[in-house]
């Protein structure tokens, strides 16, 4: 027990001090976990601690990760994601295995093995990719959501892959250890011929679906009925950990298996929930993979062979940049997509431990070999951080100020003009169209206008953020600009330089938060409106309603409030100094104090009349 706290003790201090420092100097979490596991691989084995079994046992927070993606994913848009995936996916997965087989025969290796260390070599980082695109808002852009699709795709391939490798032994290698222990735990196919162990495999793919789609309302009912929430919290744990039992237990990877009862759930009412309950586990298990996979670098093996493991990590991540570069020019991915594309997915990933390890339990690689292609994978994972960071700092910045495709022709004598198109843009254009009124609305996420073009929606390809494009667009000339994108930063630089250079135009601007709003103040513009503000505002009115109070009384109530919080706003606004925390500034805190209390009092007491007219 003693042993159990200590290692729990080491792991989390590791990641609770690393993780913050690494996330303060801009490298990512990801980055912080594979340092803080290299930083404790001493006293790891000092405690001699199985860094293998620990890492097998981390390997379920990706299992966990793919759960929650797959409830992210309905059906039907994985149906339309399907050219991506054979496409992109298939495309990536075939050229990458046959171009590091072709060099590996080049260096001398039998075709078996270079072929067997190209199929391990074509799988990319599930884990890191995903938390990493994820972290930096990238997973919704045209390059990440292409990552997403040839992740996918590879950890479906790790399921044919499995099965092809031991056609690949050398009977002069033999069997090992690991398969002889891989046969002795629990299999509903083992001593099944080819036909009975694929109806067995299916059969627990149709369990999961049927499953999926018709016992989790009934469970999660009756959980309800004991009213604890841990109950929920085991529920999910449960429906997560048998899934992957199941699938287990008919030699499928359990991360597909999660994966599709996520697409199966995405649309049940208890979506969200199974999310909230799984996602804290899951973060802590991919956390403690990272660190087990800094740990796992055996140094010693590594010293001794430094130039030629460096020399195949960076090769090997080359030539996997150069075949998702060919691919995305392929299909259409430009300027900074392509290269967060090609970058991204440059390193080796997780699922190489597993496949390596079957490869020598299968007498397909040799186990000297197979320790230095570990070292590959985890040296090429530990890299990774330092791409995204390449791409962060050198390649986005080159791009910032030229599009990624030709800008669209803009519409000439343009009143209204809409900066994004998403979900707060796209609904006020549909309101102001329903009005007969014409906008010109401008985004830059191409495939969001495609998809949008395909349901005979028109807008225009562009960054609204850039002085020559709102030029053409006929900033001059038009009377409001709604500013609906998505970054802070760029919402306050828009507003400001459309103050400043065409202080006729009527700028409506989206604030991310109450700091914005003073951010958009500062920069001139005066017609802000709150995310969240207005749909609170209507939640505090029904909360009223709730408690009985009609609704003429509730919405002069809620006036008042949103009267007396716009006004204590301004009063402030003069102390608020851009870029200093507000907790920071002395002097807005010092104001913040002095007007609460007489505010809160002014508020309570006129609240207090209204219902008190009311009941006259």
């Amino acid at each position: 027990m003693t042993d159990f706290l200590l290692l729990a003790f080491v792991f989390l201090v590791a990641g609770v001090v690393a993780v913050p420092i690494a996330s303060r100097l801009g490298l990512g979490s990801v980055l912080g976990y594979l340092i803080a596991g290299i930083v404790i691989s001493p006293l790891l084995a000092l405690l001699k601690v199985d860094i293998v079994s620990l890492q097998h046992f981390a390997e379920f927070g990706v299992v966990m990760m793919l759960f929650l993606v797959g409830l992210e994913l309905e059906p039907k848009r994985l149906w339309a994601m399907r050219m991506r995936l054979l496409g992109l996916g298939g495309g990536q997965v075939g050229l990458t295995a046959l171009a590091v087989m072709a060099t590996a025969m080049a260096f001398g290796q039998p075709w078996t093995i270079s072929l067997a260390i190209g199929l391990v070599f074509a799988l990319s980082s599930t884990a890191i990719v995903l938390q990493t695109l994820t972290e930096k808002g990238l997973l919704k852009s045209d390059g990440g959501q292409s990552s997403f699709a040839v992740l996918l795709t590879q950890d479906i391939a790790v399921i044919p892959m499995l099965a092809f490798i031991p056609l690949l032994a050398l009977p002069a290698l033999g069997h090992g250890t690991t398969a002889e222990h891989a046969t002795s735990g629990l299999s509903l196919v083992d001593n099944l011929n080819g036909w009975q162990t694929a109806l067995v495999t299916l059969g627990a793919v149709a369990a999961v679906i049927v499953g999926g789609s018709s016992l989790t309302a009934p469970i999660f009912r009756f959980i309800a009925a004991a009213h604890l929430r841990e109950l929920f919290t085991a529920a999910a744990l449960l429906i997560v950990i048998g899934i992957a039992l199941l699938m287990s237990l008919v030699g499928l990877s359990p991360a597909l298996g999660t994966f599709l009862a996520g697409v199966v759930l995405a649309n049940s009412a208890y979506r969200h929930e199974l999310e909230s309950d799984i996602d804290p586990f899951k973060g802590l298990l991919l956390g403690l993979f990272f660190m087990t996979v800094g740990a796992s670098i055996n140094f010693a093996l590594l010293a001794e062979n430094l130039w030629l493991i460096i020399g195949l990590t960076l090769g090997l991540m080359a030539l996997k940049v150069l075949v998702l570069l060919i691919l995305g020019y392929i299909f259409k991915l430009r300027g900074t997509d392509k290269w967060l594309f090609a970058l991204g997915l440059a390193q080796a990933g997780e699922f190489g431990f597993v496949l390596l390890s079957f490869t020598v339990a299968n007498g397909v690689i040799p186990a000297d070999l197979a320790d230095r292609l570990l070292l590959v994978v985890a040296l090429s994972m530990l890299l990774t951080p330092g791409l995204f960071i390449l791409y962060d700092r050198v390649i986005a910045p080159r791009y910032s100020g030229a599009p990624e495709r030709e800008a669209d022709t803009m519409p000439e004598n343009a009143r209204i003009i809409i900066a994004g198109a998403g979900r707060v843009g796209g609904l006020v254009d549909r309101i102001m169209r329903s009005a007969d009124i014409a906008t010109t609305v401008i985004d830059f996420n191409s495939h969001h206008l495609d998809v949008l073009q395909t349901f005979g929606v028109k807008h225009y390809y562009g960054d609204a953020t850039r002085p020559d494009l709102l030029h053409a667009a006929g900033i001059g000339e038009a009377a409001i600009l709604v500013i609906a994108i998505d970054e802070r930063e760029k919402i306050t630089q828009l507003a400001q330089y459309v103050h400043t250079n065409y202080p006729s135009v009527h700028v409506i601007a989206r604030a991310r938060d109450r700091d914005h709003v003073y951010d958009l103040w500062a920069a001139g513009c005066r017609d802000i409106i709150r995310e969240t503000y207005d749909c609170t505002l209507r939640m505090g009115r029904s909360t009223f309603e709730a408690l009985g109070i009609e609704r003429p009384i509730a919405e002069r109530m809620i006036t008042a409030f949103n009267e007396t919080d716009r006004r204590a706003m301004l009063a402030v606004a003069d102390v608020y100094k851009p870029g200093i925390p507000p907790h920071e500034n002395a002097e807005y805190v010092t104001r913040v104090r002095e007007m609460l209390e007489p505010w809160q009092t002014e508020l309570r007491e006129r609240m207090e009349k209204i219902r008190a007219d009311a009941d006259q």
